[in-house]
């Protein structure tokens, strides 16, 4: 399976089977004078020795995050799922950061954090568990609280009441999410269904800023 997730201005890609990850990389999204995502899924297939062909399915971090990372990491995805008709899975990015962080190995309860602009953060509540069926990874990682936006000052008092350690890009655990933590959701996924490719875009979590600012210019929203 290939795996990517760009929810951050960093992107990450993976390689692996069930399990076992065989191969990961990140690339710069920011700031760049030309798009690396896509090189480096070319890159990590050929270092494998591995084609496109040899893929049965791909997955993709679903946000939300960086509006722009975001579609370039979901176009890259869904182009290949729907040229080698292969199901396309998807997964919180939030969950990613958990599933592909060192940081978060050990069981315990985590509150990943991604910043979202204007004094808010997106955060969603995890927790860690030896696995109750054997499985490769060793935990299950279990949704304590939904995906939320909330002040930043409140990411402390959030974590406190679930008991719970901040991770993530500027937080007590430094993580930002990886496409390699598909690896450890690897029966999550199994259980669950591919999106629709026609239908399905990343949760961006809020407009974004240009729109935001056309909106308001404009005194209108707009348009689809």
């Amino acid at each position: 399976m290939l795996a990517l997730d760009a929810a951050t201005y960093t992107g990450t890609v993976a390689l692996m089977e069930g399990s076992r990850v065989l191969s990961e990389c990140e690339v710069a999204m920011r700031g760049e004078k030309e798009e690396r995502l896509m090189p480096a899924v070319v890159g990590i297939l050929e270092a494998a020795g591995a084609r496109p062909a040899d893929l049965a399915r791909i997955a993709c971090g679903g946000g939300p995050g960086s509006f722009t990372s975001l579609r370039i990491a979901a176009a890259i995805a869904k182009g290949i799922a729907a040229g080698r008709a292969i199901p396309l899975y998807t997964a919180s990015s939030l969950l990613l950061m958990v599933a592909g962080s060192p940081a978060a190995a050990r069981p315990g309860r985590y509150l990943a954090v991604l910043d979202a602009l204007r004094g808010d953060v997106y955060a969603a509540g995890y927790e860690v568990r030896e696995s109750l069926d054997g499985d490769a990874a060793g935990h299950d990682i279990i949704e304590l609280a939904p995906l939320a936006l909330v002040p930043r000052e409140r990411t402390d008092a959030l974590a406190r009441s679930l008991g719970a350690r901040c991770i993530g890009p500027r937080e007590e655990l430094a993580a930002i999410p990886r496409a390699s933590g598909f690896a450890r959701v690897a029966t999550l996924l199994e259980r669950g269904s591919p999106v629709d490719l026609a239908l399905w875009e990343p949760d961006y979590g809020r407009l974004a800023e240009a729109q935001v600012r056309w909106e308001r210019e404009h005194g209108r929203p707009l348009q689809s």
